[in-house]
C-alpha cells in the first residue's frame, strides 16, 4: 500500500493547448476526472457542464483523468470544449462520470477500495472513449464537407474570373519553386503594334483608360514604356528577352478579380505617367527609372487573392516561410527574382554584378513597401523629411520618396476618372467577399471591411480616401505641386461622390424602416 500511495501522489506535468494557448498543469494519479474536468473548464472559460475532449498530437483520444501520461511543451494535448447540448449521449455519460467521481471522493478515505474504484473508472473511461470516437467521426465528416465546399467555392471563383482574356502563351512549365516558365521552343511573341502618337501621349497621363486594352496590347504598351524611358538602352536589354520576360510576368499573375495582370499594368502605367507628369524622368537616373518601373510590374506577382491577414490567421505556407512578416510582398519579390534567374528571361543579364545588386536591393525595398501594414511608418518618415527640408539630393529622402511613389501608384485607382475607377472598386470588393466567405467557412477572423453583410461600396471607399489616399498624395504634392491640381482634386471629388452615395443609402434604409413600421 505504501508504494501505491506514493504513485498516486507523485505529480505529473501536463501541457494542454486551450483556445490557442498552451497551459501547464500539475496532476497526480489520485486526481479525479471531475476535478480535472472542472479545471479545464475554468481554463477554457466555459461552463462546467460543457463536454471536454482531449487528443494527442496524433489525434488520438486521451481520457480526462489522472491516469493521462505526462507530455512536453512541444507535444501538448489539444483540448476541445463543446456545449453539453451538442451531444446528449456524451452529456449523459459525463454526468454519470461526475456522479461516480463524487462517490469516489467520498470513499477514497477507505484505502482498501482504491483499486476497485480505479477499475470502475477505467471501464467508464473506455465507454466514454467509444462514444467520443463516434463524435470524432462525425466531426471529421463535417470537416471533409467543409473542405469540399471551399474547393467548390474556389473552382467557382476561378471559373468566373477566367473571362479576362489571355494571349496564347505556348507551352508553360512549372519550375521547382512553382514559377511558370515559357518553353523556348516555338516561343510566341505578342503582336507588334504600331502605336499612334495620341496613344503614346495618352499613356503618359493619369487619366489613361486601362479598361480599353487587351492583354496583348498591354504587353506592347509595357514594352514601349521600357524603350521610351531609355531602360532598354541603359541595361542593354535584348528585345527578345524583354518580350519573353513580359510574357512570363503575365503568366505568373493569377486570374483574381482584382490582383491580376490588368492591375499590374494599371500600377505600371500610373508609375510611368507620374514620372512624366512631375518631370521625374529627368530627376531620376535611367537605372532608377528601370528599377521603379520593374518594381511596379512585379509588385503583385502570383498574388493568391487572399490578404496577408488571411495568410497569417490561416497559417499558410507563405506565412510560415516568411514568419508572418509581409508574406505576400516577400513572395512577390521571390517570384520576380526566380523568373530573372532564368538566362532566357533575365532582362538584367548584361549588367555588372554591382548594378544587379543595386537593382535587386531597389526592387526589393520598393515591393516590400507596398505592404499596407507599413503605411503609417513610411508616411511618417516622409513627413519627417519634409519637416527637415526635403531634398532629392539626400539619399534617405530620395529612397523614402520612391517608396511613397510606388505606394501611390499601387492604390491610385480613385485618382482616375469615375468610369475607370469605379469598376476597380467592384473588383476589389468581389475579392474581399471571396476572402471573407472562406474565412467564415474556416472559422477565421473576418475584417468588417471585407464582410459582404457589413460593407457597401461607399462605406468601403470613404474612410480609405479620406484617411489614406488624400494624406499620402498631399505629401507627394508638397514636393511636386502638380499632384495637388491633377490628383488630390480628383480624390476630393471622389470622396464627395461617395459621401453623397452613402447619404442616399442611409435615407433609403430609413424610409424602408418607416414603411415597415407603418
Amino acid at each position: 500500500m505504501g508504494s501505491g500511495a506514493s504513485r498516486l501522489t507523485a505529480p505529473k506535468v501536463i501541457y494542454l493547448l486551450i483556445n490557442g494557448n498552451i497551459e501547464r498543469i500539475l496532476i497526480t494519479l489520485s486526481c479525479s476526472s471531475c476535478e480535472l474536468h472542472n479545471l479545464i473548464c475554468i481554463l477554457s472559460n466555459v461552463s462546467k457542464t460543457s463536454n471536454v475532449f482531449i487528443t494527442d498530437v496524433n489525434g488520438l483520444h486521451i481520457p480526462c483523468s489522472g491516469s493521462m501520461l505526462a507530455n512536453t511543451y512541444n507535444t501538448p494535448y489539444t483540448v476541445t470544449v463543446k456545449p453539453s447540448s451538442e451531444s446528449s449521449e456524451i452529456s449523459l455519460i459525463a454526468k454519470m462520470f461526475e456522479s461516480l467521481t463524487n462517490q469516489i471522493n467520498d470513499t477514497m478515505k477507505t484505502a482498501e477500495l482504491k483499486n476497485e474504484l480505479i477499475d470502475r473508472i477505467q471501464l467508464l473511461e473506455q465507454r466514454l472513449i467509444v462514444e467520443c470516437d463516434r463524435y470524432n467521426e462525425l466531426d471529421q465528416i463535417k470537416k471533409e464537407i467543409q473542405e469540399l465546399r471551399i474547393q467548390l467555392h474556389e473552382k467557382k471563383t476561378a471559373f468566373s474570373n477566367s473571362s479576362m482574356g489571355r494571349p496564347y502563351l505556348g507551352n508553360i512549365r512549372l519550375s521547382n519553386d512553382g514559377v511558370k516558365i515559357l518553353e523556348l521552343q516555338n516561343l510566341p511573341v505578342f503582336e507588334k503594334y504600331t502605336l499612334t502618337q495620341s496613344t503614346i501621349d495618352f499613356l503618359k497621363k493619369p487619366t489613361f483608360d486601362i479598361w480599353h486594352w487587351e492583354p496583348n496590347e498591354m504587353l506592347a504598351l509595357l514594352e514601349h514604356m521600357y524603350n521610351e524611358l531609355g531602360v532598354v538602352e541603359e541595361f542593354n536589354i535584348n528585345p527578345l528577352t524583354l518580350k519573353r520576360w513580359l510574357l512570363s510576368i503575365q503568366a505568373n499573375y493569377r486570374n483574381n478579380p482584382f490582383h491580376n495582370f490588368r492591375h499590374c499594368f494599371c500600377v505600371a502605367q500610373m508609375m510611368y505617367g507620374i514620372l512624366y507628369l512631375c518631370g521625374l524622368n529627368n530627376d531620376f537616373s535611367r537605372e532608377e527609372l528601370g528599377i521603379l518601373l520593374t518594381a511596379a510590374v512585379c509588385h503583385d506577382l502570383d498574388h493568391p487573392g487572399y490578404s496577408n491577414s488571411y495568410q497569417i490567421n490561416a497559417r499558410t505556407e507563405l506565412a510560415i516561410r516568411y514568419n508572418d512578416i509581409s508574406p505576400l510582398e516577400n513572395h512577390h519579390c521571390a517570384v520576380a527574382f526566380s523568373i530573372l534567374n532564368y538566362p532566357e528571361l533575365n532582362i538584367f543579364a548584361n549588367v555588372s554584378q554591382e548594378v544587379f545588386r543595386r537593382v535587386r536591393q531597389g526592387m526589393t525595398s520598393l515591393i516590400l513597401s507596398t505592404d499596407m501594414a507599413r503605411h503609417g511608418e513610411i508616411l511618417e518618415t516622409m513627413r519627417r523629411h519634409l519637416e527637415e527640408g526635403f531634398s532629392m539630393n539626400k539619399k534617405e529622402h530620395r529612397e523614402t520618396f520612391k517608396m511613397v511613389l510606388i505606394k501611390c501608384c499601387d492604390i491610385s485607382n480613385e485618382v482616375r476618372p469615375l468610369s475607370v475607377s469605379e469598376p476597380w472598386v467592384d473588383c476589389l470588393l468581389e475579392e474581399y467577399f471571396n476572402q471573407s466567405d472562406r474565412e467564415k467557412l474556416e472559422g477565421l477572423p473576418v475584417a468588417p471591411f471585407m464582410d459582404r453583410e457589413k460593407v457597401t461600396k461607399p462605406s468601403a471607399q470613404i474612410g480609405f480616401i479620406k484617411f489614406v489616399l488624400i494624406p499620402m498624395f498631399q505629401t507627394v504634392a508638397s514636393v511636386y505641386p502638380i499632384i495637388d491640381e491633377l490628383m488630390v482634386t480628383q480624390l476630393k471629388s471622389a470622396l464627395e461622390r461617395y459621401e453623397k452615395m452613402l447619404a442616399e443609402e442611409e435615407d433609403m434604409k430609413r424610409n424602408s424602416h418607416l414603411n415597415e413600421t407603418d
